[in-house]
């Protein structure tokens, strides 16, 4: 199983230099998570939706991606972009053949080729996460401050009684942003202790208006934003059939939930690929 049978060829770039703004309107409009970065055609860097939360305020491409992407060959086996993504903590691939960009391998390919081992391994050994929740009345803007502190890429919703309601991921918060524009006003005064009428305080005081862009998420509480039919599995859920389920949902995670369909851990697609990692091939044959 090779790379270039799960990669996508057809990848949604941008270009240096280029806009922020179209960067958001891209990932709202696909959903997808991360875009390759190009310069006159040759591939410079990556830019996710993390780097536009975290950055709410830059507005250049240069500024905001990642530079010098990590990268496969399309003849690689898709264990070593397995490899690749667990120890960079990275979601995407760009593939490279002879020095140009034949497609992108992400996550979700990887899920996609699980989904076709039908790989009977339990997910409760090696693969769910612990987790916590919030409170589906949360703010928007303190989640996304939370899913940057934490570095989730999704966390689960309770209401009041404990009952899992929902999921807010990147996504989520990427699709109810919008872009602020407005002032805001920098003091250079040399700081003098003379008295504010002096002529040489009212000398001395220097101030300076600009103009500023930030992505700002909206004032709306997470219940509003949330994905609200949530697909969970048991805690007995094996890795082939959680993959295939995140593959036709099309999402990153899953809820794990016990006998009394309690939420006791998360089970996500980056931890799910390491079962395509060299040490646990033997499990599987085992």
């Amino acid at each position: 199983m090779l790379v270039r049978d799960f990669m996508v060829a057809d990848v949604v770039c941008v270009e240096i230099p280029g806009n922020r703004d179209d960067v958001l309107r891209i990932l709202k409009r696909t959903g997808i998570s991360g875009v390759p970065v190009l310069k006159d055609g040759e591939l410079v860097g990556i830019i996710t939706r993390k780097d536009l939360l975290r950055k709410a305020e830059e507005t250049q491409l240069g500024l905001l991606m990642t530079p010098d992407p990590v990268v496969i060959r399309p003849d690689a086996p898709i264990s070593e972009a397995a490899q690749l993504m667990v120890r960079h903590n990275i979601r995407r691939l760009p593939v490279m053949d002879a020095g140009k960009m034949v497609g992108l391998i992400s996550v979700a390919d990887l899920i996609g080729a699980i989904a076709q081992l039908r790989i009977t391994l339990p997910i409760r050994d090696n693969y769910i996460s612990k987790t916590y929740a919030l409170w589906e009345e949360t703010p928007l803007s303190l989640v996304g401050r939370i899913l940057e502190i934490s570095g989730y890429d999704a966390i689960p919703v309770l209401v009041e009684d404990g009952t899992l309601t929902g999921i807010i991921s990147e996504r989520d918060l990427i699709r109810h942003s919008r872009i602020e524009d407005g002032v805001e006003v920098s003091d250079f005064s040399n700081g003098t202790d003379d008295d504010e009428w002096t002529w040489e305080s009212i000398r001395d005081m220097h101030t300076i208006s600009y103009g500023i862009s930030r992505i700002q998420l909206l004032p709306i509480p997470v219940k509003n934003a949330m994905v609200k039919n949530v697909l969970a599995v048991p805690l007995n859920a094996e890795v082939g059939e959680c993959a295939l389920k995140m593959r036709r949902a099309r999402v990153d995670q899953l809820p794990v939930v016990n006998g009394n369909k309690r939420l006791v851990a998360m089970l996500f697609d980056r931890e799910l690929i390491k079962v395509l990692l060299p040490d646990q091939q033997a499990l599987r044959k085992n």
